[in-house]
């Protein structure tokens, strides 16, 4: 039985829904929440109401997270703090990389510490896949990227799944769930890909059409949820159900797109990110390229769950919730005549 959960990274939005769903269990005894700054008001600033999680302000790349971890007598931990897109302030790369690899290698190491962790579950990526022109049709948990990440969050959810796959062998007594996100969508959700799909003209990749895969939020809080209830051992892809082509996603959302070379797309991703009006990071770029799409059937098999939005159904909520204007024509932008053209 489940008795006490910490959540990290309860300042930000699934996080905070994780804690909020557990914390209404009645089966658990308490829910500690952590991060290094505190929730957002669910009154003032639209934050999720934590019910009755306990906060405790503490960053993870401190030894502090193991006072916490001994103190409450934990027995199971949920890490979704990990960071996929660094702050507008200077030097931010460097502390979003301290945050993923440093904060989760002194989490581990805490869990390793207590004898009363049993069950570890950690957030991930299919970013670790990685995107290029030589990627199989889907991945599957065991496949090997034909190039492995090099910069940005999926080289820190790389570095961090060896820490965690280092923390199994030492601590075979622990149960440990490492969960390969794809891009998560719904109404709550703010990264550099919604962040993409809000802007009112969106660039592409002249000559490129990516197969893109999502996961609702409602959907992966439940894996979470399972996972911290459950003994599942193991490394899962999650995502929703099917794929959509970038193509598609534009003409759903019916936006305007302006279809740029390559090396354009990462200047004016440069400029942007600069702004600090969206992310283009090179892994974005490369995303924008070639794309990407894992398998799911091992999570299926081992829940005997399937989630309830498809990768179109969380692509459509999400652009409810934003009011952008679903089903509209798309507009692209002809770069040899210089006009817009409908398509």
């Amino acid at each position: 039985m489940t008795h006490t959960v910490l959540v990290t990274g309860v300042a930000r939005h699934i996080g905070a829904r994780v804690a909020s769903v557990l914390a209404a269990d009645p089966e658990i005894d308490r829910v500690i929440g952590v991060d290094t700054v505190p929730p957002p008001s669910p009154a003032k600033h639209g934050g999720v109401p934590l019910g009755r999680t306990e906060f405790v302000r503490v960053d993870l790349r401190s030894p502090d997270i193991a006072e916490v971890i001994a103190a409450a007598d934990i027995d199971t931990v949920v890490h979704v703090s990990l960071v996929s897109a660094p702050s507008r302030s200077a030097g931010s790369r460097a502390r979003m990389k301290e945050h993923n690899v440093i904060g989760t290698m002194q989490l581990l190491a805490a869990c390793q510490r207590s004898a009363l962790v049993r069950r570890v579950v950690v957030r991930s990526t299919t970013a670790v896949y990685g995107s290029s022109p030589r990627d199989p049709a889907v991945f599957t948990e065991d496949a090997e990227p034909p190039e492995a990440p090099s910069h940005g969050y999926a080289k820190d959810a790389t570095e961090v799944e060896g820490y965690v796959r280092g923390f199994a062998r030492r601590r075979p007594d622990v149960t440990v769930s490492t969960l390969r996100f794809a891009n998560f969508m719904g109404p709550g959700v703010d990264s550099p890909l919604t962040r993409y799909f809000a802007q009112p003209m969106v660039p592409t990749v002249l000559g490129f059409d990516p197969r893109l895969q999502f996961v609702h939020e409602d959907d992966g809080v439940e894996v979470l949820r399972r996972m911290a209830l459950e003994d599942h051992p193991g490394t899962y892809n999650v995502a929703g159900d099917g794929v959509l082509l970038l193509s598609q996603c534009v003409r759903r959302a019916g936006l305007l797109t302006m279809p740029i070379p390559s090396p354009a797309f990462r200047m004016l991703g440069d400029l942007a990110r600069g702004a600090g009006l969206v992310d283009f990071s090179p892994e974005q770029l490369r995303l924008m390229r070639f794309g990407r799409a894992v398998d799911t059937a091992a999570l299926a098999a081992e829940l005997g769950w399937r989630p309830k939005f498809t990768t179109a159904a969380a692509f459509d909520d999400f652009l409810r919730s934003r009011d952008l204007p679903n089903g509209l024509p798309a507009v692209v932008f002809d770069w040899a005549s210089g006009a817009l053209a409908r398509r």
